[in-house]
C-alpha cells in the first residue's frame, strides 16, 4: 500500500467506492458543455470539446446525457461554411454529432425548433470537401422523416440543391447511397406536400367544396402533421369560417375537416378545444340547411367522445 492506495487502484478506505462510469460521463459532458459555452481557451477549447463529442455521442446514454443538459443547442452556431483546415475539421465534427443525434428522438424533437435545416442546407450547398457534405446529406436523410423537416428542405430548394450533388463526381458510396435516397425521399413527400398545399389555398381563400381530398383518408394520414405549420393556423380559419361564413356547403366541409383532424391527430381533441370549438360548432347543430347538422354534430361528438366511438354512432 503506498499513499493510501492498494495496488488495485481502490482506496484502502472500504467505505470509499470509485466514480460509476455513469457518473464519470456525466461529469464529462457537462465540462465538455461548458467549453462550448465559455472557452477556457481562445483556439483550443472548442475544436476540443466536438472532437470529445464526435466520439462520445456513438453511445446512447451520453446523447440522453447531452440532452438533458441542453447541449443541442450549443451545436447550432458552429454549423456555418468553413475555409481553413482548422474550420473544416470543427465544421465536419459538428456535423457528425448532428447525425449521431439524429438516431435519438428527444434530440430531433429539440433540433426541429432550431434553425439546424437551413444551416445544413447552407453549408451543403457550399462545400466541397467531400467527408463534410457526406455527414451533412446522411443526416439530413435521417431527419426527412420527421416532423415539419420535409417541408422545411423542401421551401429551402434541397430537392435541386440534391440534383446539383448527384451530377458531382463523389466517390464515397456512402453519400451517394444518401443523395439517392434523399431524393426519392424529397419527391414523395413533394407530392404530398402538393396536395396539402391545395388544400391549404382552398381553406385560405374560404373557398371550401367537397373535392376528393377531404373525405381521403390517406390524404388525412400523411397531411396531419402539416396542420401545425404557423400554430394551427388552417385551423384557426376553419374556425373563422364556422362563426362567419354563409355558405352551407363551406360550412359543412369546415365541420367535417375539423372532425377528422380530430380523428387523426394524437393531440386533437386538446387542440380543437384550447381553440375553443365546442360551442362554436354547437351551435351549427341546430343550423337549417342538413348538410352542416350532420357534420356539425359529427364533430362535437368526436371532440366529446374519441373519433373511434364517435365513428362508431355515424354507423
Amino acid at each position: 500500500m503506498q499513499n493510501g492506495i492498494v495496488p488495485n487502484g481502490e482506496a484502502s478506505n472500504s467505505k470509499s467506492k470509485l466514480t460509476s462510469t455513469q457518473d464519470v460521463l456525466r461529469g464529462l459532458v457537462d465540462w465538455l458543455c461548458s467549453q462550448l459555452r465559455n472557452p477556457t481557451h481562445p483556439n483550443c477549447s472548442v475544436p476540443t470539446a466536438m472532437h470529445c463529442l464526435a466520439t462520445l455521442l456513438r453511445e446512447q446514454y451520453v446523447r440522453a446525457l447531452f440532452v438533458q443538459v441542453d447541449g443541442v443547442k450549443l451545436l447550432i452556431p458552429l454549423i456555418s461554411p468553413a475555409s481553413t483546415q482548422q474550420s473544416i475539421q470543427l465544421l465536419y465534427e459538428t456535423c457528425l454529432c448532428i447525425w449521431l443525434l439524429s438516431f435519438y428522438d428527444a434530440a430531433v424533437d429539440y433540433l426541429s425548433t432550431t434553425r439546424v435545416m437551413p444551416r445544413l442546407v447552407e453549408v451543403v450547398k457550399g462545400s466541397t470537401k467531400e467527408k463534410v457534405v457526406r455527414v451533412v446529406i446522411m443526416s439530413i436523410r435521417n431527419l426527412l422523416a420527421k416532423g415539419a423537416f420535409a417541408a422545411q428542405m423542401i421551401d429551402l430548394g434541397l430537392p435541386h440543391i440534391v440534383q446539383n450533388l448527384k451530377a458531382q463526381a463523389w466517390t464515397d458510396e456512402d453519400l451517394l447511397d444518401a443523395l439517392n435516397q434523399l431524393e426519392i425521399g424529397l419527391k414523395d413527400n413533394l407530392k404530398k406536400l402538393s396536395s396539402f398545399e391545395k388544400y391549404k389555398q382552398q381553406v385560405l381563400l374560404g373557398h371550401l367544396d367537397w373535392s376528393p381530398m377531404h373525405k381521403d383518408p390517406s390524404f388525412w394520414r400523411e397531411n396531419i402533421n402539416n396542420f401545425e405549420e404557423n400554430d394551427f393556423q388552417i385551423l384557426r380559419v376553419l374556425m373563422t369560417i364556422i362563426d362567419t361564413s354563409n355558405d352551407t356547403t363551406a360550412l359543412a366541409v369546415a365541420c367535417y375537416d375539423l372532425s377528422q383532424f380530430l380523428q387523426y391527430h394524437p393531440s386533437g381533441r386538446i387542440v380543437v378545444a384550447d381553440l375553443k370549438a365546442k360551442d362554436r360548432v354547437m351551435k351549427l347543430m341546430n343550423h337549417e340547411n342538413a348538410e352542416v347538422r350532420k357534420n356539425a354534430l359529427l364533430c362535437v361528438q368526436r371532440l366529446f367522445l374519441g373519433a373511434k366511438y364517435a365513428s362508431f354512432l355515424q354507423t
